[in-house]
């Protein structure tokens, strides 16, 4: 054998260990993209799940709402921000805030009074007039809200 023999050979083997070197290396991004693929999937199906389970736990939060308005356990102004902000966190559609806009104007007409620690920095005489703003609204709106209340219950969106 001669010297350019042995050199096709060595060349050769090179060759052949490198090719086996860069197969393994694609096996092994191969195996790593299947791996992340499946945790991609197992994440989507976890988080579909969670998805599901709060908007179960929103839409139970607003029956259980929409019949304590009916049982009078809590101001309607209070059951309009509540119930109005949970259909707004479900992202419900136009149409349904229409449906259920009773809500919605109650909860406009009183934004402005004050709450939590911004009401009890209030004078009496200021949370009286504020008490007595927030009854007249509620009076103004009372069927709307009471009508929309009954409507809401046993829906889910």
């Amino acid at each position: 054998m001669n010297v350019l023999s042995i050199l096709i050979m060595l060349g050769a083997l090179i060759i052949l260990i490198l090719a086996v070197i860069a197969g393994r290396l694609v096996y092994k991004v191969y195996l790593q993209k299947k791996d992340r693929a499946v945790k991609l999937q197992a994440l989507e199906a976890a988080n579909e799940k969670a998805q599901i389970e709060r908007r179960e736990w929103v839409n139970k939060s607003i029956q259980i709402l929409a019949q304590a308005v009916h049982k009078d356990e809590l101001t309607l102004t209070e059951a309009s921000i509540r119930i109005s902000g949970l259909l707004d966190s479900l992202d419900v559609n136009a149409d349904i805030k229409t449906e259920f806009s009773a809500f919605y104007q109650l909860r406009e007409k009183t934004s402005h009074i004050p709450y939590l620690e911004s009401w009890q920095n209030l004078s009496d005489a200021d949370q009286k007039k504020f008490d007595l703003e927030r009854l007249r609204h509620e009076s103004t709106f009372n069927d709307f809200v009471m009508d929309a209340a009954k409507r809401i219950q046993g829906r889910d969106f």
